[in-house]
């Protein structure tokens, strides 16, 4: 599934594949921090979330 989401993403302009500065991954790795401190598991589920979502953007 991932591969093919890159192949396509290859087609799409270079300006669309930056991520905005307030961004999904950048939305995903701040609710990980304010989760740090209660929820140590769910606080590395998001920050493993943003890392997949990165990886499927470039």
């Amino acid at each position: 599934m991932y591969s093919l989401i890159s192949q396509i993403a290859r087609f799409l302009p270079a300006a669309t594949r930056v991520a905005p500065v307030n961004g999904v991954a950048h939305n995903l790795m701040e609710r990980a921090e304010a989760r740090a401190g209660r929820n140590p598991l769910q606080a590395q589920e998001l920050r493993t979330a943003a890392y997949a979502y990165l990886s499927v953007v470039r």
